[in-house]
């Protein structure tokens, strides 16, 4: 079995599964009971926090932890933009996010009477300059990602970040796919909310955090006191340092790791010299997704018969798993009638794959297409 579809979910590495086993056969307190166990528990929590503000160049007060990424955007999105409409309810984003990026604000409009600009990609890219153009007074918030998760195309990050510093508006960034995968400093890049995810990069799932500048926002989840009031319930502790665990070995191996995946994705297409296909992504990428297409091809179809070889990719975002849609990123890149919706499926790459299973691809994909 080949698995290739790491932009859905990664394997846990072995330093967070360890990590993760060591917390439940020995830390089991409630990180809130003030009994010896407890305060056991609270201090992992509390280290947890200190090192993972530490990988992102920032101080503990200004991170929470969340179940993953659709919790953080919804927390930032909805949260902050109800804080702050007294200073108005306009709010910038792009065609190509992830559904828990514009579902919140989608619901912010339909119930709130918020206004949103959705930016639409140019030449598959969002610039800065759009952003720019987009801007007005009465607006609070712009939410990007910093890479696509279904064309693993990179979001001029630090250039929006940098034009919002002169304006009120909070810069919400989903980095579910990019964490892990590059250095990723919030207060440096001009960002006051980022979101992550620990399964995307080889953590645990039904964990992640939530970077937030001022924690300044209404939080939706009652009942306790914890993570500074801002989402209460008893904290996850051993997903918790298993996630800390693995961003921190997938930040200290972060260039072998980028290396290695470039290479990875150099084998794959050398191998398909001469298959007819074409590549739908930006001037500016991670090598980590690869979305291609081959024309003539139902993408449903292909992806079942991948499956039946024993290799595993997708069309694009997990959140619809069991249902091949119609991609809205490429949708987006390309008009609603572009065959390319049809035939395209992404291949997203992991450190733990190796050159003989993007070759097998390679050859089996090319049996597939050319039979």
């Amino acid at each position: 079995m080949i698995y290739l579809d790491n932009a859905a979910t990664t394997p846990m590495s072995a330093v967070a599964i360890s990590a993760m086993t060591q917390v439940m056969q020995e830390t089991y307190g409630n990180p809130s009971s003030i009994h010896s166990h407890g305060r056991q528990a609270g201090k992992l929590l509390r280290e947890a926090r200190q090192d993972l503000a530490s990988l992102l160049g920032t101080k503990p007060q200004h991170l929470f932890f969340t179940a993953g990424g659709t919790e953080s955007n919804n927390t930032a999105i909805i949260g902050h933009c109800l804080r702050h409409q007294n200073l108005g309810k306009h709010i910038i984003t792009t065609a190509i996010e992830h559904h828990s990026v514009l579902e919140p604000i989608e619901y912010l409009v339909e119930n709130f009477g918020f206004e949103v600009t959705i930016l639409q990609p140019i030449n598959q890219e969002i610039s800065a300059q759009q952003v720019q153009e987009a801007l007005r007074d009465d607006t609070i918030l712009v939410s990007t990602m910093y890479a696509n998760n279904e064309t693993g195309t990179l979001l001029p990050i630090s250039e929006i970040g940098e034009l919002l510093k002169q304006h009120q508006a909070a810069y919400h960034v989903d980095a579910v796919q990019a964490v892990g995968k590059v250095p990723i400093f919030p207060e440096t890049l001009g960002i006051d909310f980022l979101s992550a995810s620990a399964h995307k990069f080889h953590g645990p799932k039904g964990i992640g955090f939530l970077y937030s500048a001022t924690m300044d926002f209404d939080s939706y989840l009652h009942g306790g006191d914890q993570e500074q009031k801002k989402r209460a319930g008893t904290e996850n502790l051993p997903a918790i340092v298993g996630m800390v665990a693995a961003l921190k070995e997938a930040l200290e191996k972060q260039e072998q790791h980028f290396k290695e995946v470039e290479e990875l994705k150099d084998v794959f297409l050398h191998e398909m010299t001469g298959a007819d296909y074409y590549l739908n992504q930006g001037k500016i990428q991670l090598p980590y997704v690869l979305n291609i297409g081959f024309p003539g091809q139902k993408n449903d179809l292909l992806l079942l018969r991948l499956d039946l070889a024993g290799i595993s990719i997708s069309t694009g975002s997990a959140c619809t798993a069991g249902i091949v849609q119609i991609s809205h990123v490429l949708e987006a890149f390309y008009g609603p009638e572009s065959h390319r919706l049809h035939e395209s499926v992404r291949i997203s790459i992991s450190p733990q794959n190796t050159i003989q299973e993007m070759k097998q691809l390679a050859e089996t994909l090319k049996e597939i297409i050319g039979g």
